[in-house]
């Protein structure tokens, strides 16, 4: 029996379905790029669909409702920032702590874009609070472990917070100005710092 004849139009959302994870992957990039360059508020199906280069209707298949590509963006973004971030090396060595830091900024703008604009939409929107409090928590906990393994003294909340905040501000301060060798430079007094807590603790 033939296949019923189809339209390119008909035809074009099947085989993105086909692909759903590339497919959906793509979205959540353009969806990122978008807030980054716009703002929460040009986050829109036909914004991320212009960027995408695919049908309204494709991105509406994805996700359903804005919220929910709000969701998957940021779990997406906390995803892609980690692997990328060299909060959690785990080597246990001073020396390498967040060594791919300069190199991450460079390499996704983009994505550290797309979390200051969220940090700023929550003041006005507080429904994204627990959106943002997951990726924070993520950050904070790979910061925590990375520290936990580099001082022998416990890390409380107050100093992986501290060394978070340094850290979250150079990248900021570079997406802005550029200025990669300040960051390799505050970075290399920073490491001087947590080697300084590191040999202090041995010597108690």
């Amino acid at each position: 029996m033939s296949e019923p004849v189809e339209s390119a139009g008909e035809r074009r959302p099947r085989k993105r379905v086909k692909n759903y994870g590339a497919g959906r992957v793509a979205l959540l990039d353009a969806a990122v790029r978008v807030v980054a360059r716009g703002g929460l508020r040009k986050l829109t199906y036909r914004a991320v669909a212009e960027e995408a280069g695919v049908t309204h209707g494709l991105v509406v298949h994805h996700f359903g409702s804005r919220d929910a590509l709000i969701e998957e963006a940021v779990s997406h973004a906390i995803r892609s920032s980690l692997s990328s971030s060299a909060l959690d090396t785990g080597t246990g060595k001073v020396s390498d702590f967040s060594a791919g830091l300069a190199d991450m900024v460079e390499s996704c703008p983009d994505l550290q874009a797309f979390q200051y604009e969220l940090l700023l939409e929550a003041r006005r929107r507080p429904e994204l609070l627990p959106h943002l409090r997951a990726l924070y928590e993520e950050y904070f906990d790979a910061t925590q472990r990375e520290l936990s393994r580099m001082l022998p003294r416990p890390v409380d909340r107050g100093l992986y917070r501290l060394v978070f905040a340094a850290l979250e501000g150079l990248v900021l301060h570079q997406l802005v100005f550029g200025e990669r060798e300040v960051t390799e430079e505050a970075l290399a007094e920073l490491r001087t710092l947590l080697q300084g807590l590191a040999e202090g603790a041995d010597g108690d």
